[in-house]
């Protein structure tokens, strides 16, 4: 009966393997489907192991509670926090000049760099740091975010091999091994180590990026629908961030991401090109620009709705001293002037669109060339795009409106510039307390999300939208299988079986077929897992064999972190694939081959590096 639970085990995560490559269902039906089959079987079939361990439905279920899995969630609140305040856009903007006008310069040195930190920090948090500063690179430079994460969380395991502290799999192998009696030094990774990174990030940089294949997604389309240009106009008030602004060759270069189009200067147009003209109070430019551009206008306070149309303040906007500047709850959102609409053929100024939804309007795009003119004296059409601003309530309430057809997707939040400060000093807190080891990274993660949400950088409606329904489905059901193989034998049969048929091997082959199964079996299990497993495994061979332990321990280290083929193989991969919106497939694609490669590599360099 052991053999019959131990058989279905295989034969259940198999089809679910195949599934999730299969890409016929969705990953959260999959995940859904592989943990039903396996608690509808263990409810039928109960196992209990020799040692009294009992697959209860209780026991399958308990990764959804998963620390890893919490830490997850919590760090993509925490990184939603970072852009909801803007925190990382100057950061990210300092270090994509290092790459110059190329794009992909820029991106290579941010990865590099990131593998670089994740020899001497755990790489979790690394990643953690460099997600948010590669999407707003990639966005300023056009670059496909799909060639961006899932390079940098393999750069962030390579990098993470090096040294002892790069990654928790080392220092719980490590661990294990002292418990035999071998101890493994900081540095003693670092050269084998060091050449299976140099040889990985070579495929990671250079070949990998050109497998990946884009998916359409929300984020790909926001970012589409940002690259159009509105219309709109600043007034310039007293305390206004534009006045004192001085022209230089016909534009102002002290006004960033909008372009002024027309000032009106006491009902007199001035044109482009500006000369020798300062911005003073009074005066009423009209701008063009993006609208991520008039959402950091908004941020910063140089825009403000009409002062007879301002929303009240307080729930919607903040008096800061420097203008209403909105608070975490205000959302710009694009909505359609729809054919036959009342608002057809009106001025956006005696439209009523204030009046009637709430919702203040910020600019206006045209497919046709539009006149340069004031915003309020626009005459709509149908088709035109309207920029709109309110809370996420007044927003929400456009939908099935026949007059505006409301583009949901394109809702987002304005940054909270002013909390910048506040939500690095949370995100810092959280990676010096891991890094130094003052507290697990679970602790200080779910922390730091309580922190952003308490301190107002964000609100539980974007918290919501942070955390991912896929992730949290995947790592739950495959923890749940995990367990079933683990209890049922399945793990030790593996390895058994693979110590059998190494019998009579040369060591340089047992060493190189020993680092493929456990290679394989890491990105099913976890590797931390598999380095517990292992670690006894590996040094009672090679005491059968007479061969250094030094190298049977670091083929063990190496081998459970090629956790590149699958999502689950280790949670960087679960942080970078709502960001690359990636399929299981794409892990597959993209990371078997440098499983493969860390295999060769390490079969052709360990036997002479070790002097087996």
């Amino acid at each position: 009966m052991q053999d019959f639970h131990l058989w279905a085990t295989f034969v259940i995560i198999g089809a679910t393997i195949v599934a999730y490559a299969s890409e016929r269902f969705s990953m959260e039906a999959v995940s859904l489907g592989s943990l039903s089959v396996l608690l509808i079987f263990f409810g039928f079939f109960p196992y209990a192991s020799d040692s009294g361990i009992e697959l209860s439905p209780g026991r399958l279920l308990a990764g959804f509670s998963d620390p890893a899995l919490a830490t997850v969630i919590a760090l993509l609140i925490v990184g939603q926090g970072l852009f909801a305040t803007d925190a990382v856009d100057g950061p990210a903007r300092s270090i994509g000049r290092l790459g110059g006008a190329s794009g992909r310069r820029a991106i290579f040195a941010v990865v590099i760099a990131a593998g670089v930190l994740s020899a001497f920090l755990n790489n979790t948090p690394v990643v953690v740091i460099f997600i948010p500063i590669l999407t707003v690179i990639a966005a300023q430079r056009s670059y496909p975010g799909f060639k961006v994460f899932m390079p940098l969380s393999f750069m962030c395991i390579l990098g993470g091999m090096t040294t002892l502290l790069g990654s928790s799999t080392n220092l719980i192998a490590a661990g294990v091994a002292q418990d035999y009696g071998v101890t493994v030094n900081f540095f003693d990774l670092t050269g084998m180590g060091s050449i299976l990174a140099f040889v990985g990030g070579l495929y990671v940089l250079f070949i990998m990026p050109s497998m990946m294949r884009e998916r359409p997604s929300v984020m790909a389309r926001n970012n589409t629908a940002q690259g159009a240009q509105f219309i709109g106009e600043i007034p310039v008030n007293a305390g206004h961030p534009y006045i004192g602004i001085k022209s230089k060759a016909g534009m102002f270069p002290g006004i960033i991401d909008l372009t002024p189009r027309l000032m009106h200067r006491r009902d007199v147009p001035i044109l482009p090109p500006f000369e020798d003209i300062t911005i003073s109070a009074g005066d009423t430019l009209v701008v063009t620009g993006t609208r991520r551009a008039f959402s950091r206008a908004l941020a910063l306070g140089s825009a403000v709705a009409e002062p007879d149309d301002a929303p009240e303040t307080g729930k919607d906007t903040e008096d800061t001293g420097e203008g209403q500047r909105p608070g975490p709850d205000y959302h710009l959102v694009e909505a359609v002037i729809a054919p036959g609409s009342r608002f057809a053929g009106r001025t956006i100024q005696l439209s009523g669109i204030r009046a009637r939804h709430g919702v203040s309007v910020f600019g206006v795009q045209r497919k046709s060339r539009m006149a340069r003119m004031p915003l309020s004296e626009i005459r709509l059409e149908p088709g035109d795009t309207l920029l709109l601003g309110g809370n996420y309530e007044q927003i929400m309430q456009l939908r099935g409106d026949h007059d505006l057809l409301l583009l949901e997707h394109s809702a987002e939040p304005v940054p909270q510039s002013r909390k910048a400060m506040i939500a690095i000093s949370i995100f810092l807190g959280i990676i010096v307390l891991s890094a130094l080891n003052i507290l697990p990274i679970v602790v200080s993660a779910i922390t730091g999300a309580a922190l952003m949400l308490a301190f107002g950088c964000l609100t539980i409606y974007q918290a919501a939208r942070a955390f991912d329904r896929q992730v949290f489905l995947l790592v739950g059901s495959s923890i749940a299988l995990a367990t079933a193989l683990q209890v049922t034998g399945g793990a030790a049969l593996i390895a058994e079986t693979t110590v059998m048929a190494l019998q009579g091997a040369p060591v340089s082959v047992v060493l190189s077929i020993l680092f493929v199964v456990m290679a394989l079996v890491t990105n099913i299990l976890s590797n931390n897992a598999t380095a517990v497993l292992f670690i006894p495994i590996a040094l009672g061979i090679a005491a059968r064999l007479g061969a250094p332990q030094d190298a049977f321990v670091a083929a063990v280290i190496f081998a459970a972190n090629a956790s590149f083929a699958t999502p689950i193989g280790y949670q960087t991969n679960l942080l970078v694939m709502g960001p690359g919106h990636y399929s299981f497939r794409d892990y597959l694609r993209a990371g078997l081959p440098l499983v493969v490669i860390m295999w060769l590599t390490f079969s052709l360099i360990a036997p002479w590096y070790y002097g087996l």
